[in-house]
């Protein structure tokens, strides 16, 4: 990460478009889950949008933020293209279960974790270093979340993705 935030308004920034893109990447599997007919899964998916929605509200009233406050992306300040936070899409497949969405969604909050743990580390104040550490403990949270609910869910049998009747596209 090369461009540390350096204020506790770039820090809130970053954490604020981090979440927006957890809400609309998780929206965006809770969506294509829906039109394979796979509800549990979407369902899933919808409960950890509203869970970061509520990260996003928490952060505009805290910075006393009006709602349509978007931060500019600040270049390096992760390292993809992808904030950490962000499922990726290409590891979807229309077939996944409930196992597998839980598994992505582990591994975009454990990366929330380790973002917001390096800022802490490197934070230049006690303000942002406090802040950083405040976004880590709950994006912890959101870990123990998803391994509690990993706890209740059977990993998928082998041959979980094979189709009798896969999908065809024509153009």
């Amino acid at each position: 990460m090369s461009a540390a935030p350096s204020t506790l308004d770039e820090l809130m920034a970053q954490a604020l478009t981090m979440e927006r893109e957890a809400v609309a990447r998780y929206t965006e599997l809770a969506e294509m889950m829906e039109v394979h007919n796979n509800l549990e899964v979407a369902g899933l998916f919808r409960q950890m949008a509203q869970y970061e929605s509520r990260h996003v509200e928490q952060i505009l009233a805290d910075m006393g933020w009006a709602e349509d406050t978007m931060a500019p992306r600040v270049a390096g300040a992760w390292a993809g293209a992808e904030s950490p936070e962000a499922v990726p899409i290409d590891q979807m497949h229309y077939l996944m279960h409930p196992w597998h969405a839980l598994q992505l969604a582990l591994a975009a909050e454990q990366r929330a974790v380790q973002f917001f743990e390096t800022l802490a580390a490197g934070a230049h104040s006690d303000a942002l270093r406090r802040a950083a550490e405040e976004m880590r403990d709950e994006e912890i949270e959101h870990v123990e979340l998803v391994r509690a609910w990993l706890a209740r869910v059977p990993p998928p049998d082998p041959g979980w993705a094979d189709d009798p009747d896969p999908p065809r596209y024509d153009d």
